[in-house]
């Protein structure tokens, strides 16, 4: 396998697995059985999907993390290059590709399982860095041993996003080695009990800390300086996938050199656009889709600013 990439503007370094979504009328109780609306199958896993909203967006990306030698790894794998994803850095192997079931009620709140079976993180030694000098690099944290190598090697020559969707080994090792630790609510009270506490506490560990909050938008510190940014409205269907959009719009501003109050309003909006469509993978925003909805949303913001004022 080649080391030497295309030209990145981001390489996303993590998860890949295979969604099957299933579309209920609601959860179902212990021992319930229940027939479902719909069910369609993709790929999926944070940073997987984070490198197709990139090129969605109209940015390079590559991945680079396992994938089975099975069908669902042949599936995923088909994916990922027909959207244009640099999948050189890809692993293939004899362990099953990993499994994600999303159960998704009509309000778009969802159930997720996962399966990773015997899969393991790859060793540091696994794929080969030497030639790989994206704009931007994007950890989910799900391959540490690989990102803490390609941190070592670069030594804060990229600059690097943390996507901390849970609190587990990964996002621990890493969360205080990257430029851009961008959390989920989740992480945040898994480890500090509530938001604020843990943006006063990351900050001491990362530049810049952003803590997505779903409908409510974001919070964020940088520096001296911090804030709150709210949500674009959207009538959302299903929630999958909306940070692994926030994560890979806001790694592809960050190639852009965009400004800061622009990184946090691009990526906002895609993550709110996933929101709007069923499942992770078909709910990314092409460059249009993503383009319309930011537009609208500006010119919301601008009237209410009037209205205001």
């Amino acid at each position: 396998m080649g080391n030497t990439l295309k030209v990145a503007d981001v390489l996303c370094l993590g998860h890949a697995s295979y969604d099957l979504v299933f579309s209920l009328a609601h959860h179902p109780q212990a021992d319930e059985k229940t027939v479902a609306d719909g069910l369609f199958g993709c790929g999926g896993g944070p940073a997987a999907n984070a490198a197709v909203t990139v090129t969605r967006l109209g940015y390079a990306s590559a991945f680079s993390g396992y994938l089975g030698n099975d069908v669902y790894g042949d599936s995923h794998l088909k994916e990922l290059q027909a959207e244009g994803v640099d999948t050189r850095l890809v692993i293939r192997g004899g362990s099953p590709t990993p499994l994600s079931v999303v159960l998704v009620k009509p309000d778009g709140q969802r159930a997720l399982i996962s399966y990773k079976g015997e899969a393991k993180a790859l060793s540091a030694d696994s794929v080969g860095f030497s030639g790989v000098a994206p704009k931007v690099v994007l950890f989910d944290g799900h391959e540490p041993h690989l990102s803490l190598r390609f941190l070592e090697e670069n030594q804060g020559n990229i600059p690097s996003v943390l996507d901390a969707g849970s609190l587990h080994d990964g996002t621990l090792a890493l969360m205080d080695k990257v430029d851009y630790l961008v959390c989920s609510e989740k992480f945040a009270v898994q480890y500090a009990g509530d938001e604020q506490s843990a943006l006063s506490r990351l900050a001491a560990l990362a530049p810049a800390v952003v803590i997505t909050l779903g409908e409510r938008g974001l919070i964020w510190r940088r520096g001296a300086d911090s804030g709150i940014l709210s949500a674009p409205p959207v009538e959302a269907i299903d929630s999958t996938g909306a940070g692994d959009a926030f994560h890979g719009a806001f790694a592809a501003a960050l190639s852009a050199a965009m400004a800061w109050p622009d990184v946090l309003r691009y990526a906002s909006v895609a993550g709110a656009f996933c929101c709007t469509q069923m499942g992770a993978r078909l709910g990314l925003p092409s460059r249009k889709q993503h383009h319309d909805l930011l537009r609208q949303w500006e010119s919301r913001r601008v009237l209410a600013h009037q209205i205001k004022n």
